[in-house]
This record gives C-alpha cells, sequence and structure tokens, in this order.
C-alpha cells in the first residue's frame, strides 16, 4: 500500500496495484480500476515513484526472505535457492497441491513410437493424429 493525502490534509492508504491511471490536471487524481477517483495532494511524478518504491520492496522481499513465504508452500522439491519457485497447481481434485516443474528429460514422441518396422503405432497422446484423421 502506498499513502497519499487528501486536499482536507486526511492521509489514506490506496492499494497501487488497483490504480488503472493517474492525472494531472492541476490536481493529481488518482483513477482506480473500479471507476473510483480520489484527487490526492502529492505531485504525479511523486506518486509514481512510490508506487515504483513498494513493487521493488515486494519484489526484493520475495528474493531475499524466503521464509517470509507461507509454509505450504515453502517445501517444493527441497530447492534452497532464493527467491519465488515456479510449480502446477494440481486442478479441483488435488486439493490445490503444489508440484515442482520436471526437472529431468520428459519422454519423446520417438520414445513411445518404438515398434517393428511396418507395424501399426498407437499413442495416447492427444497431439498425434491417426491416418484416418488426416483424411
Amino acid at each position: 500500500m502506498i499513502i497519499v493525502t487528501r486536499l482536507n490534509d486526511s492521509r489514506f492508504a490506496v492499494n497501487p496495484d488497483l490504480i488503472e491511471r493517474i492525472h494531472e490536471t492541476p490536481d493529481t487524481t488518482l483513477i482506480m480500476v473500479d471507476g473510483a477517483k480520489y484527487i490526492v495532494t502529492e505531485p504525479m511524478a511523486q506518486v509514481i515513484e512510490m508506487i515504483a518504491r513498494y513493487r521493488a520492496r515486494i519484489v526484493s522481499l520475495a528474493y531475499d526472505e524466503p521464509q517470509a513465504t507461507a509454509p505450504a508452500t515453502q517445501p517444493l522439491g527441497g530447492r534452497t535457492s532464493t527467491g519465488p519457485q515456479l510449480g502446477i497447481v494440481r486442478g479441483s481434485g488435488g486439493g490445490g497441491r503444489v508440484s515442482p516443474f520436471p526437472t529431468g528429460p520428459q519422454p519423446t514422441a520417438a520414445a513411445n513410437n518404438t515398434a517393428a518396422a511396418g507395424s501399426t503405432v498407437t499413442t495416447s497422446s492427444p497431439l498425434t493424429t491417426s491416418p484416418a484423421e488426416v483424411r
């Protein structure tokens, strides 16, 4: 959140991710994604600088303090590097569990199609088509 000042000198916090645009004609107006408008005393350049500092802080927290993340998201395969880790969130049947991206070699279509010459090969891959489907 960033803290800005209304024209009546009252201060309030606003989520910068919800600011759609900023106008300065001559007062600085924050226009939110929901259409709300806030007129503030800070100049537009200062508001933009506050937003940049806020976002830099969020990124630095993500990379500098991995222990600050929720315990449920920490153990992604026992990785020890800092910063956010990528993972796959399972569908509704997976209970929201996160599994790490595969890092080893993946099976290829050629590995699935090992058959004697002249025989017909069928696979369960949705990316392959049979000769009957091509016609």
